[in-house]
């Protein structure tokens, strides 16, 4: 008798588009909440899910935060919670890491291309026109 089954890890974008201000970085920016889970599946279908954990990834400088999990689950269900500073806790700092003063609201950027520096917030170096 053959048995093919195993046992893998999965992940599902549950909702994109939204803004939020970025506390590692202090940009505002686009959120996708993803949730990771672990699966059995027989003969390449999935069965069962367990281990579910729910994640906050920011664009603006690809930050993770992880989601409560009651909050990760209205999420799933459709509902539009708000996500607020006490239901996610850092887990990846983003590129721009310790770069953002506390109170000013603005996070300070400079260009990898050129090297321009500037405490505004543009998505594109006025100098050279790369992404900053």
């Amino acid at each position: 008798m053959i048995f093919i089954g195993g046992i893998s890890q999965g992940q599902k974008i549950v909702s994109e588009g939204l803004i939020r201000l970025c506390g590692s970085c202090g940009s505002r920016g686009r959120y996708q909440v993803l949730m990771i889970y672990t699966y059995f599946s027989f003969f390449f279908i999935p069965l069962f899910k367990w281990n579910r954990r729910y994640y906050v990834k920011m664009d603006c400088c690809e930050a993770v935060y992880e989601l409560e999990p009651e909050v990760g689950k209205a999420v799933l269900r459709g509902e539009n919670p708000d996500i607020t500073e006490a239901d996610l806790r850092l887990v990846k700092e983003g590129r721009y890491a310790g770069t953002w003063k506390e109170g000013s609201g603005k996070g300070h950027k400079k260009c990898m291309r050129c090297g321009f520096e500037t405490d505004e917030d543009y998505n594109y170096c006025p100098v050279c026109g790369g992404r900053i």
